[in-house]
């Protein structure tokens, strides 16, 4: 069966995009026409893969699933990995799926299209530093998380047991998953001690290196500054100004000497993957898909969004990869495609601001970026209820309120009843 429209990538901005067209479509003609194709099963917010890590969140729980979301909003789903493109021939191939054991479970497949919508994300910058692949941890994707948060338990008990009483961690990168990687660290440490035998209690050091002078330096530097105090406030040590020259399995040697590191958890740069390059598009310095003002790659019918697009942003400098870039993105392209005979205009970004959650009730950023001139800074459990209000949004836009108030409820009750830290 051929669909009309195809969407590779069900992050942020390829499921709003998939979700707007199919109800805008409807029930027979949506599920005809647009087919969401992802190599997961199931969808997790990526600004969450911290909490993931951390262990303060459960993927399986907070996953939707990616066959029941299609049902909902009237689009097809198929599980996929894109391996080739052929933009003349308008034809894509999916790699084969195999199992854990390595049995192949579906074999590669080609489809054809009319219009391709490319949302396959980014991953991280290594910046060709030595070790970083072989030592440090990634926060990609959902198994990454997993794969971390396996490590750390198993850290966390070791260390309760063991004669060395302090369990060192190194994040590499002070953007907002750094920071917030390190406070879900603080607070589920402190959560897991309160409920150990004295003997048993011990120090977690995490440290935050930095190549740029100050943290968080997407945001205003005010924000930074506020960020700056919690983060040391809780303990956090920050080394800024210091460029990671090569990473150990025991250590980072840096410009400002070594920093012993039992976990490292690698959250600077993005880079989209080097297999695009083989996919017959122009791309730019980072990999990403070189897009127009309306979203357009160099082939006809095909378009890119979210983090592997390059797409011009304000000032001439490009599109930044966030959530809210993806989420505007997607809102253009269901007008744009939907109705293709009208001319939506050019794709222009609007910057609504930033936010960092800091654990517990305590949150910092600044608001309205572009929209209302000067930006103007909001902290404490008003920026966290603002923070908590971005994750709400993006489930409105694939649920829909009544199933995002009944799902927020129940993770709020099951929070209290579990508690923050997960070990299993």
């Amino acid at each position: 069966m051929q669909h009309d429209i195809v969407i590779i990538g069900g992050g942020a901005g390829g499921l709003e995009l998939a979700a707007r067209l199919g109800r805008r479509f409807g029930p027979r003609e949506g599920r005809r026409r647009v087919l969401l194709i992802d190599r997961s099963i199931f969808h997790l917010w990526k600004p969450s893969l911290h909490e993931v890590a951390a262990g303060s969140l459960d993927s399986h729980q907070e996953g939707l699933s990616y066959p029941v979301l299609a049902r909902r909003n009237h689009f097809s789903f198929a599980f996929g990995e894109l391996t080739g493109l052929d933009p003349a021939a308008k034809s894509l191939t999916l790699g084969e799926i195999r199992d854990e054991d390595g049995a192949v479970l579906v074999a590669p497949r080609t489809l054809s299209f009319q219009t391709l919508v490319l949302a396959i994300g980014s991953g991280s910058n290594l910046f060709n530093t030595p070790g970083a692949a072989e030592h440090a941890h990634l926060l990609e994707n959902v198994a990454d998380a997993e794969a971390f948060n396996k490590r750390l338990t198993s850290a966390f008990l070791s260390t309760a047991y063991s004669d060395e009483r302090t369990l060192n961690i190194a994040i590499v990168g002070a953007g907002a998953t750094g920071v917030e990687l390190s406070t879900e660290l603080i607070e589920g440490h402190d959560e897991l001690s309160a409920g150990l035998t004295p003997d048993q209690r011990f120090d977690l050091a995490v440290t935050i290196i930095e190549a740029a002078p100050r943290i968080l330096g997407g945001l205003p530097e005010r924000v930074s500054a506020k960020a700056a105090k919690a983060l040391e406030a809780k303990g956090v040590h920050l080394l800024t100004d210091a460029k990671v020259n090569a990473v150990r399995a025991d250590r980072l040697d840096t410009s400002k000497g070594e920093v012993p590191a039992d976990l490292i958890v690698w959250a600077a740069g993005v880079k989209a993957s080097d297999h695009n390059r083989d996919l017959g598009l122009t791309i730019g310095r980072l990999n990403q898909f070189i897009v127009d003002d309306r979203l357009r790659t160099s082939a006809p019918d095909i378009y890119a969004m979210g983090d592997c697009a390059e797409a011009p942003g304000p000032g001439g400098k490009p599109v930044p990869a966030r959530a809210q870039a993806a989420a505007q993105q997607a809102a253009y392209l269901a007008k744009a495609l939907a109705n293709p005979s009208r001319d939506p205009g050019p794709y222009v970004y609007q910057d609504r601001g930033s936010l960092v959650s800091l654990g517990g009730d305590k949150g910092v950023g600044s608001l309205m970026g572009g929209l209302g001139g000067t930006n103007f800074l909001i902290e404490g459990l008003i920026a966290k209820w603002a923070y908590m209000a971005l994750h709400l949004d993006h489930h409105r836009a694939i649920l829909g309120v009544s199933r995002t108030a009944i799902l927020a409820l129940s993770r709020l009750l099951h929070r209290r009843v579990s508690g923050r830290l997960k070990l299993h």
